[in-house]
């Protein structure tokens, strides 16, 4: 009896120990592509007097997120080039050619984090490998948390906010669109459901 009660406690002991050594998986979330609760967007200034508006209306995505350890979270978003929608379809026709993305020859555009860095509870510094047009870059842009917690569907959800500039010329786009539009801003507002 006491040799049974010992090889309990040395059990119980181990597994409590074995627990506190592993480390706790993120958990994993699914873009929320099918509720559009996701976007990634674009803009480029117009001759310098405007912005010319579009956006990516398929793609899709995942990411890990653990608020006791948000620097261990990591994204990977894969975008349909051929997608692209700037609300004007001869405009489309022309960005999705050989003066712009390519979209017969380089269809997807993906971006896959390497490192993201949390300053604060809410801010982070997110560096990975963007690939467009055929060509892969490491780029470091912030990241904001919008917030996280439960949807009236038994779901628990967390989003999140980024903005960034690309050089055209660095993805081998060399179209001359004028001296003010050299960059295409991109924003990705992503909302992730936990599977």
């Amino acid at each position: 009896m006491k040799n049974n009660m010992i090889s309990k406690l040395i059990l119980a002991s181990s597994i409590a120990l074995a627990s506190s050594v592993l480390p706790i998986q993120a958990a994993e979330y699914k873009v929320d592509v099918e509720g559009a609760h996701a976007f990634v967007q674009f803009k480029i200034k117009h001759l310098g007097y405007s912005w010319l508006l579009g956006e990516f209306n398929t793609f899709d995505g995942n990411f890990t997120y653990d608020s006791k350890k948000p620097n261990q979270a990591k994204i990977n978003i894969k975008i349909d080039t051929k997608s692209l929608d700037s609300n004007h379809a001869e405009r489309d026709k022309h960005l999705k050619g050989n003066d712009f993305l390519n979209v017969d020859k380089f269809p997807k555009a993906n971006f896959k984090s390497k490192e993201i860095k949390f300053s604060d509870e809410t801010n982070a510094i997110v560096t990975g490998d963007l690939t467009l047009k055929g060509v892969t870059k490491t780029i470091s842009f912030p990241i904001s948390k919008i917030g996280e917690g439960q949807d009236p569907w038994g779901g628990y959800r967390v989003g999140f906010s980024g903005n960034t500039s690309l050089k055209l010329t660095d993805y081998g786009i060399n179209y001359n669109l004028g001296p003010a539009s050299t960059h295409v801003e991109m924003a990705l507002h992503i909302e992730g459901v936990r599977l």
